[in-house]
């Protein structure tokens, strides 16, 4: 008996051997392989889509197509629009440049169904994407139509036999950056382009504006760029100040320049920048000079004048960059300047009318500036002078209260420390130095304004007409006559 239990059991587990063996082949030989396509640099914000054009079985070095048939990914009635016969067809890819296999992977665009093989949405740069269970076949993979916005550039099509294997999206966009000089009237000194500047109202202000094209410019069939340019309301344009450069030639006469003066938009436009004459190369630089003249409506302090600009950009090169558009972050310069507040008082510290002040700045090899004050009120008693650039400054009283002493001479220079390079430029500190004068000047960097009393001193106080002056005049006298008189008594007593 238990001879038969054991013949059982030992049956019982080959008959389970045999099962399993028989499951492990079913899987290993009989279920279809599936591959991965791994999206290496990948951008965040994309969806990469797998279109199967054909569908075959792989060889072993994973590197041909047999047994070739249309994909999944293909419209029916296209099929005869790419090639009438499919073997031919994989034949014709096989043997395609770079250059024809972009034509055709244009050409395929236009034929896909609706069929995604397999797809993946990129949340984070440079994160493993994967496209997974993909079965032997050629394939397109692309950006999923209308899935971008704002400065993302669509992907060029790719079109590869699938096996397990990495691809690199080829896709890149522009870059713009605005900036400023600023030139110190006193020293002579101009800085080289930054992020910020002070200037008096009624300076010319220089700008530039650098677009840094994408890598992969030349693999558009076209390329539109746009430079939108906004002043604020202290600066107007100034017409026909305009150079745009690619490296050394110019390219102005490509670019067609825009003005809203009520706006204060301005934007230079080319309609394409691969044109032939122009012809941008893959990360050239596309330099936009242009002056503004900064005006009476310019904001005095910290907050300044700010200007902008974007850039406007083709970012699709599978359409021939016609149609679809991206646009770049903005980039910001900042434009200061400043105002001296003089509070005329008397020597008790009171408010004292009737005098006048001219300010006067020193310009290297010129001239001295003179700048006029703005009378605050109905008393003249409070003098502003607004929108001042940092320099060396001479205050002098042209008008003097009647009665009273006229203020020396008043000598300072305004300094002022604003962002060189930042993407967010600030007034960082401001100060009136280098006083001569009984005056200190007090700072409000937010108002941008450095203030200070100036005081008048009587004068010495003559006599009055018919006053006691005259009286003791008149008493003098008569003391002077009654002397006279008693010394002539005084001689003749004694004769």
């Amino acid at each position: 008996m238990k001879t038969i239990k054991r013949s059982i059991a030992l049956v019982l587990a080959m008959i389970l051997t045999l099962a399993m063996s028989v499951t492990v082949f079913a899987e290993g030989e009989g279920a279809k392989k599936t591959f991965t396509i791994t999206v290496n640099e990948a951008k965040a914000g994309h969806t990469y889509e797998a279109y199967q054009i054909l569908k075959g079985d792989l060889s072993k070095s994973q590197t041909t197509l047999s047994n070739v048939d249309w994909g999944t990914g293909i419209k029916a009635d296209k099929q005869t629009n790419l090639a009438k016969d499919v073997k031919t067809y994989v034949e014709k890819l096989s043997g395609m440049n770079s250059s024809d296999l972009k034509a055709e992977a244009q050409k395929i665009a236009s034929a896909l169904s609706t069929t995604v093989a397999g797809s993946v949405s990129v949340a984070q740069d440079n994160a493993k994407t994967e496209i997974t269970g993909l079965e032997p076949g050629y394939y397109l993979i692309k950006d999923k139509d209308s899935s971008l916005t704002g400065d993302e550039a669509y992907t060029e099509y790719i079109l590869n036999i699938v096996a397990d294997t990495t691809i690199t999206p080829k896709t890149d966009v522009p870059s713009v950056e605005k900036k400023v000089k600023d030139t110190n009237d006193t020293t002579g000194d101009t800085t080289e382009w930054q992020d910020s500047a002070d200037y008096d109202i009624g300076d010319v202000v220089p700008f530039q504006l650098t677009a840094t094209l994408p890598a992969n410019v030349e693999s558009y069939k076209s390329y539109y760029l746009k430079f939108d340019d906004t002043l604020s309301q202290g600066l107007d344009f100034n017409e026909g100040t305009v150079t745009v450069k690619l490296g050394d030639k110019d390219v102005t006469s490509f670019f067609t320049t825009n003005y809203d003066a009520a706006g204060k938009k301005l934007t230079f436009t080319c309609d394409n920048i691969l044109a032939e004459g122009f012809e941008a190369k893959n990360g050239d630089k596309v330099v936009v000079e242009y002056n503004a003249t900064l005006n009476e409506n310019a904001v005095i302090g910290s907050k300044g004048n700010p200007n902008k600009v974007k850039l406007e950009f083709s970012n699709n090169p599978n359409n021939g960059g016609e149609g679809d558009k991206g646009e770049t972050p903005e980039d910001t310069v900042i434009v200061f300047t400043y105002k001296v507040v003089i509070n005329k008082v008397n020597e008790k510290n009171e408010a004292l009318d009737g005098a006048e002040f001219t300010l006067y700045k020193k310009i290297k090899g010129e001239a001295d500036k003179e700048i006029k004050a703005v009378i605050s009120g109905d008393k003249n008693d409070v003098f502003t002078f607004s929108g001042l650039d940092d320099g060396d400054y001479v205050l002098k009283e042209t008008k003097t209260p009647d009665s009273y002493n006229t203020a020396k001479d008043i000598a300072f220079t305004i300094t002022a420390d604003h962002s060189i390079v930042s993407d967010a430029p600030e007034l960082k500190s401001l100060s009136g130095d280098k006083v001569t004068g009984n005056i200190t000047l007090k700072a409000d960097k937010a108002e941008g304004s450095l203030s200070t009393p100036v005081q008048n001193f009587k004068g010495s106080v003559l006599p009055s007409t018919g006053g006691a002056g005259r009286v003791a005049i008149y008493v003098i006298g008569a003391i002077l006559v009654v002397g006279g008189g008693i010394v002539l008594v005084t001689k003749k007593r004694v004769k």
